[in-house]
């Protein structure tokens, strides 16, 4: 996993080694409802699951920078749709680069905003 963050961090060109971030307890994601044009803050603590529509979105860690926790944030998400039980994202996203890796979803859209420290 360490390896997969590492070429995470490469490709956002966050100038970030592997070796510089640490894990915060949870992670606050925004999720979007493209139909109603509605947003969501989602706070999730590391291991959680929280519902967003169809979606049940799984934070299994979030990593920042500890030379600046305030300048990016990179959380590895499971992201099932719970009508047909598929994962429609399983992967890093990178606050700061969210096209990078993005969930791909005709109704919802979801990212990172930060790692939560408490």
């Amino acid at each position: 996993m360490r390896h997969v963050l590492a070429l995470v961090l490469a490709l956002a060109g966050a100038g970030v080694s592997a070796e510089e971030v640490t894990s915060a307890p949870g992670a606050l994601l925004r999720a979007l409802d493209k139909v109603s044009g509605e947003t969501t803050d989602l706070e999730v603590a590391r291991g959680a699951t929280v519902p967003f529509g169809r979606l049940a979105v799984t934070l299994s860690d979030c990593r920042y920078p500890v030379a600046d926790p305030s300048a990016n944030a990179y959380a590895h998400l499971t992201i099932v749709d719970t009508a047909t039980g598929a994962a429609a994202f399983d992967g890093w996203m990178v606050a700061a680069s969210p096209a990078l890796s993005a969930l791909d979803d005709p109704r919802y859209d979801v990212w990172v905003i930060r790692c939560r420290s408490e």
